[in-house]
């Protein structure tokens, strides 16, 4: 299965991975929000998908094991082509996606609803997406909700990434001071050579 990419895709991969992220553990902020989603929505799987190059990758799931699947077989890779959620009610008669791995085995996906995870520079990092091993569709009050869960999500990235470039201006704020501190007791130092010197000089005149 050939699947289209964005247009801006180089942009979207080098703001992806800006968030440092991919192949971290998991964390109970955004355990928290995929439970919220599947609970919502009413579905055994929920998934925080984020989609580099070649995969998607699972930043929290409920309801499945694996941590990643090709991004060549992926419906998230069709949902961050969107600015809305993106709804597939029946895979097996959607054309898209009937002979997909995903759909005629494991985990055997009849429905996905998947909102895009849209950054504030237009880059569709992944998506929030739930997921039903039965036909259904979302009524719209679980897809808006879907849709402010997605924004709650997007809000953990920034406040994770925010906390990290935070801990790298502490540190290299610290590190200058420990730089500062060596050259000022060099100076001094120096400083103390040169008036032993002198003092010598003076008492053998």
């Amino acid at each position: 299965m050939v699947v289209a990419k964005p247009a801006n895709e180089a942009g979207r991969v080098a703001a992806l991975e800006k968030y440092a992220i991919l192949d971290t553990d998991a964390e109970q902020s955004f355990d928290d929000l995929t439970l919220l989603a599947s609970f919502i929505c009413e579905t055994p799987i929920a998934l925080i998908s984020l989609v580099d190059e070649d995969r998607q990758w699972f930043k929290s799931s409920v309801g499945m094991d694996a941590k990643e699947t090709s991004r060549d077989i992926a419906f998230c890779s069709t949902a961050i082509l969107q600015s809305d959620v993106f709804v597939v009610p029946d895979a097996p008669k959607d054309e898209r996606f009937r002979d997909n791995p995903l759909v005629v085995s494991d985990p055997h996906i009849r429905f996905y609803a998947g909102a895009p995870l849209i950054n504030e520079d237009g880059y569709a990092l992944g998506t929030l997406c739930v997921v039903d091993r039965a036909p259904r569709e979302l009524v719209p009050d679980q897809k808006e909700a879907l849709k402010a869960l997605s924004r709650l999500v997007l809000a953990q990235l920034e406040f994770r990434r925010n906390l990290l470039l935070l801990k790298e201006t502490l540190t290299d704020r610290t590190r200058e001071e420990h730089e500062r501190q060596r050259e000022l007791v060099h100076v001094q130092e120096t400083l103390m050579r040169v008036m032993g010197l002198r003092k010598s000089s003076a008492s053998a005149r």
